[in-house]
């Protein structure tokens, strides 16, 4: 879903650059399950609420095989959760956020408070002040052009909290589920809708053929020879009976609903959009503030993951 941008992206407690320090950066794999402990710590109810948190927190997570993989920003293939053994397998993971497996973490994740000042303060403080290894660490691993964009963000939007900043992260996250919601029951309506118009037409072209084989007395010889008729007109009607249907709408007003709610998805798909790039942007600045200035990050609303259809 591409929430976060930064090179080393930023699980939602705490970036895994954090513990790099002035050793070597850990392998992609490594990485994987440091993202995987900070994302358990924040205790999901269920697995796919835990995918959701690494997707936040910047990796990228495929299941169109038939194993689940994961990749870290910089690496160019993917790696299959279950080659990362042990206590990270997919059983294992569900295992322990089902309580049913204990593992002491590989890593300790710290919370550090932030001021209630700008940011645009703390940031050029830590920028001012980052002669020692944190800077270094910092510097080694942080791209600039984000930090840059995050401070122009800053600029163009009034310097604000971080208390704030969260808020609007947050909001636009909230907006996006609720025109994900808005979507999918706009599809679902079309789809019914659709539906509807095809059974009414199948009831139609069917009518007459039913009409002979009751004149007929349900006739096994007469349904032999119209077996495909008789079927479509029976489906139709307990396609009718099961909606609750006394009298059937005409095709054409049905048509002209389909043609409302497909222009009402449109314009619902625009914003739609729109709020993805609004909330992947503040996710970003919001992802890369916490990087800078180490700020623990608190729980967040989720994403819907369910991908609508233009």
């Amino acid at each position: 879903h591409g929430l976060s941008i930064v090179e080393n992206p930023k699980p939602s407690r705490e970036h895994y650059g954090t513990w790099l320090g002035n050793k070597k950066q850990p392998s992609f794999q490594e990485q994987i399950r440091i993202a995987i402990d900070a994302a358990l710590e924040e205790k999901p109810k269920d697995f796919e609420e835990l995918l959701q948190k690494l997707e936040t927190a910047g990796l990228e997570v495929n299941r169109e095989r038939k194993h689940l993989r994961f990749r870290v920003p910089g690496q160019e293939n993917y790696t299959r959760c279950d080659t990362l053994k042990g206590d990270y397998t997919e059983q294992a993971i569900k295992e322990r956020i089902a309580g049913t497996r204990t593992v002491k973490p590989r890593h300790a994740f710290s919370k550090k408070t932030v001021s209630k000042v700008g940011l645009l303060v703390d940031i050029e403080a830590a920028i001012r002040s980052g002669k020692g290894p944190g800077y270094e660490r910092w510097a080694k691993v942080f791209n600039l052009k984000q930090l840059s964009q995050a401070v122009l963000y800053l600029k163009e939007h009034g310097d604000m909290g971080y208390e704030d900043l969260l808020e609007k992260a947050n909001a636009t996250t909230t907006n996006f589920n609720t025109l994900s919601v808005q979507i999918k029951d706009l599809e679902s309506r079309m789809n019914a809708n659709a539906e509807l118009q095809k059974q009414i037409v199948n009831y139609a072209k069917t009518r007459a053929v039913y009409v002979e084989y009751r004149k007929a007395g349900y006739s096994k010889k007469f349904r032999t020879a119209h077996e495909a008729e008789i079927l479509l007109h029976q489906a139709a009607k307990n396609h009718f009976d099961e909606l609750g249907i006394k009298k059937l709408p005409s095709v054409k007003s049905l048509r002209e609903e389909y043609t409302d709610l497909l222009e009402q998805k449109r314009k619902a798909y625009s914003a739609y959009k729109q709020a993805k790039n609004d909330m992947k942007e503040l996710h970003n600045v919001r992802a890369n503030v916490e990087y800078l200035l180490e700020i623990s990050s608190p729980p967040q609303p989720q994403r819907s993951t369910e991908k609508s259809r233009q």
